[in-house]
């Protein structure tokens, strides 16, 4: 895989792993009510287990501390965001949010409309970590 400029990609996959004490509500929560797809589950030996769950297109966003502090401010209301965030994209941040909420997540922000077009949730999830869901908004006409 190249570029733009056909020079070599050095990276071809971001992969987040996670450590949880709770793997059958984990795998259910992220695979099952979130609808991520389960891409692998890798034989083990004893009781150790691993899936690999595909999340679409993988990104890193950077972001300085009063860009985070903003986006607190927007999405949570001034709630400070944990140091890893994981965000997802969805269709629909109002249905998805009451389903991971149904499943155990516990609701840190109600989903709302930010200045970037988006409508975005937060939430903690299992396996300590906190989530972003985002709904991107069709760009307004000009």
């Amino acid at each position: 895989m190249t570029t733009e400029n056909h020079t070599p990609r050095p990276v071809r996959q971001l992969r987040l792993v996670v450590e949880t004490e709770d793997y059958d509500a984990a795998l259910t929560f992220y695979r099952d009510v979130l609808g991520l797809v389960e891409r692998e589950a890798v034989p083990s030996n004893g009781e150790a287990r691993i899936t690999i769950l595909e999340a679409g297109r993988a990104t890193l966003e950077l972001s300085n501390p009063a860009q985070v502090k903003y986006i607190d401010q927007v999405e949570a209301d001034g709630q400070p965001s944990a140091r890893i965030r994981v965000a997802f994209e969805v269709d629909d941040t109002q249905a998805a949010t009451q389903n991971l909420v149904e499943a155990g997540g516990t609701l840190i922000a109600e989903p709302r409309e930010t200045p970037w077009r988006s409508v975005n949730s937060r939430l903690n999830g299992p396996a300590g970590l906190q989530i972003t869901l985002f709904q991107e908004l069709d760009q307004p006409a000009d």
